[in-house]
């Protein structure tokens, strides 16, 4: 039987971005995540264009600001999302590990039966505990902006194929603008992956040029998630 439709969602959660930085005050719900060996990115509140906005800066770094939560498969709806980017990075490919970067992502991260992680997956998992304290999640989404790949191209991560990219913008031609995306996360997630989503455990925004050596800057509007609103 297929989910309820996300109709008529109801609001779950929404960015505070007006308290969401890397600065020194605490952040209820949203932290900055760090990658162990790795410059970290900039994350600063600001009013951008009339809306509230988290500016990110990369110089040969990489970051995220994220949340954890938990939404069950049955209750996942759409995320809404926005984004401004003035340039993209010339020299990057999502697709080659040593040109991983991209100057926005939207990051979703699912629960699963981690039994199903190959030798590779399950040694990287271990070796992610071992640097951070965190297993590597079961499956990563990310919404990417790309070079030259269209829209809909799922581009898996060079490393671990349980981190897998979806580009939703792609090329020059909306550079320089407020972009405005609303996602089916199940229907997202499905086509990505080839399965049925698990429960969604976590959700972020990260810049990153540290694998290009170059610099970028983007700035993030609220992420909204909704929730299916079942019936009584």
């Amino acid at each position: 039987m297929p989910p309820a439709t996300p109709a008529d969602p109801a609001r779950l959660s929404a960015t505070p971005w007006v308290t969401a930085s890397t600065g020194d005050r605490v952040t209820p719900g949203w932290r900055h995540y760090p990658f162990p060996g790795k410059k970290p990115s900039h994350f600063r509140y600001e009013r951008k264009d009339g809306r509230e906005a988290m500016a990110a800066t990369s110089s040969s770094s990489a970051s995220m600001v994220r949340q954890a939560l938990r939404v069950e498969p049955d209750d996942l709806a759409s995320v809404r999302f926005s984004w401004k980017v003035p340039e993209l990075i010339a020299q990057a490919d999502m697709a080659l590990r040593d040109a991983d970067d991209s100057p926005v992502r939207v990051v979703l991260v699912f629960e699963g039966d981690r039994s199903k992680f190959s030798s590779k997956n399950a040694m990287l998992s271990e070796l992610a505990r071992a640097l951070t304290g965190e297993e590597l999640p079961y499956a990563t989404l990310m919404y990417v902006w790309c070079n030259t790949r269209p829209p809909g191209t799922v581009i898996v991560n060079p490393r671990t194929d349980r981190i897998r990219k979806l580009v939703v913008e792609s090329g020059a031609g909306k550079l320089r603008q407020w972009v405005d995306y609303e996602r089916d996360i199940r229907a997202d997630y499905e086509m990505t992956f080839g399965e049925a989503p698990g429960a969604l455990v976590g959700i972020g925004i990260m810049t990153d040029s540290d694998n290009t050596r170059s610099n970028t800057s983007a700035w993030y509007g609220p992420v909204t998630l909704d929730k299916v609103a079942h019936a009584h």
